[in-house]
């Protein structure tokens, strides 16, 4: 049905009178503008996609040597369209905002439970109510009908969050907020101090 689709675009087909099918989705015309004159990137977006399917990415360009002179200068093809399958665990957005209310409630704002970095105090408005939520009791050791509580969460910044899931085993709030070290800031007016 899909090509029955595409088909409804080929001037080659609707030229002997035939039509399609017409009921098609509104991305099926962009689709063919971009890939009914260029067989070669269809071909290549079509293995690309096989191979995400697949589960590896296929290969991939190499980039350009920078040279030696100025390894700023360094670049690499990016930005191909590809599509790419995954299974992702459930998770409860209500339970999120229960967790950011109820710190909201006891009077200890939204700041990272780890480093105390706050996206309000940091951005103002536009960081205003914004934390990202860390399962302590990781979602895929839930066995089916088994719940998260508030608890089992805790407000992290991003950074904190991808360094307790940069490695297996994963940290422990307590133990990353015991690796932590006194961070230099430099603030945009030059001024310099530890944190």
């Amino acid at each position: 049905m899909k090509l029955q689709n595409f088909r409804r675009f080929d001037p080659d087909y609707t030229a002997e009178g035939k039509k399609g099918l017409k009921a098609g989705n509104k991305e099926e015309g962009p689709v063919w503008d971009t890939f009914a004159a260029d067989p070669a990137r269809l071909h290549a977006t079509a293995k690309a996609i096989e191979a995400a399917i697949m589960g590896n990415e296929g290969p991939s360009l190499p980039a350009p040597d920078p040279g030696e002179d100025d390894p700023m200068e360094a670049e690499a093809p990016e930005g191909r369209v590809l599509t790419r399958l995954h299974r992702f665990r459930e998770r409860s957005r209500k339970l999120v905002e229960q967790r950011k209310a109820a710190a909201l409630k006891a009077g200890k704002g939204l700041a990272c439970e780890a480093c105390g970095f706050d996206f309000g105090a940091r951005y103002g408005q536009r960081g205003a109510g914004f934390i990202e939520c860390h399962h302590t009791r990781p979602v895929h050791t839930l066995r089916p009908g088994e719940t998260t509580r508030l608890s089992d969460l805790a407000l992290l910044c991003a950074n904190c969050h991808r360094m307790i899931h940069s490695a297996r085993p994963w940290l422990t709030v307590e133990e990353l907020r015991g690796a932590l070290l006194p961070v230099q800031l430099t603030e945009p007016n030059g001024a310099q101090g530890l944190r």
